[in-house]
């Protein structure tokens, strides 16, 4: 999504029109939810309108017949599902010439009809421990009675910098290694998709600076 953000910025002004749907995972939790995306798709891209949708097979049609001229950059972030695929850009057709459809999603088994995967490389292990710990100590190195819990933490993460950042932010204000090593053992025990949930909503919470 980080990526996706910045490639969005660099190129969106050589589009006719553009649409960012963001998180449709979380957003996406019912046909209405659907049908609500749909009308976000067409006024981010044709302009505040009120659209006549009754399910998501009208919006669908909807869709091509209206955008099928267009030269449009279309961005589905978080994706876990093909019905929302489906229902948002079922085949690139529906766009005009020179369009982009980009799709965020981890389960790469969605995105076996489209043109090219890109998959982001992680952080190697030293440059993850660095960015940790820049955000949990401030500075590139912890401290020597940290360094092995840092490394932990830093391996948990798995490389993705937006975990590093956040979980380093959080632990910085958490006084004690009896504390971190409590954390660290919650973290081991909750799901991958719970603490993306949880890792998103501290993110949501930060300011645009803090974001960037």
């Amino acid at each position: 999504t980080t990526i996706v953000n910045a490639v969005y910025n660099r190129i969106f002004k050589i589009f006719e029109g553009t649409s960012f749907l963001v998180d449709i995972r979380e957003q996406a939790t019912s046909k209405q939810a659907l049908i609500c995306l749909q009308k976000q798709l067409l006024s981010d891209i044709l302009g505040k309108q009120d659209y006549d949708i009754s399910h998501v097979n009208r919006g669908s049609k909807l869709i091509e017949e209206r955008l099928q001229e267009k030269k449009v950059l279309l961005i589905l972030d978080d994706v876990d599902h093909r019905t929302q695929i489906n229902a948002l850009a079922g085949e690139l057709s529906w766009f005009g010439p020179g369009s982009r459809i980009i799709i965020t999603s981890r389960d790469e088994s969605l995105l076996s009809q489209v043109n090219n995967i890109y998959k982001p490389e992680g952080l190697d292990d030293n440059q993850s421990l660095q960015l940790f710990s820049m955000n949990a100590f401030g500075s590139d190195q912890p401290p020597e009675d940290y360094m092995q819990l840092s490394k932990e933490v830093a391996s948990y993460a798995g490389g993705l910098p937006l975990t590093l950042e956040v979980l380093g932010s959080f632990l910085c204000g958490v006084g004690g290694k009896k504390n971190w090593e409590s954390t660290l053992q919650k973290l081991k025990d909750t799901s991958p998709d719970e603490v993306h949930y949880k890792l998103k909503i501290s993110y949501d919470g930060l300011d645009d600076k803090e974001k960037e």
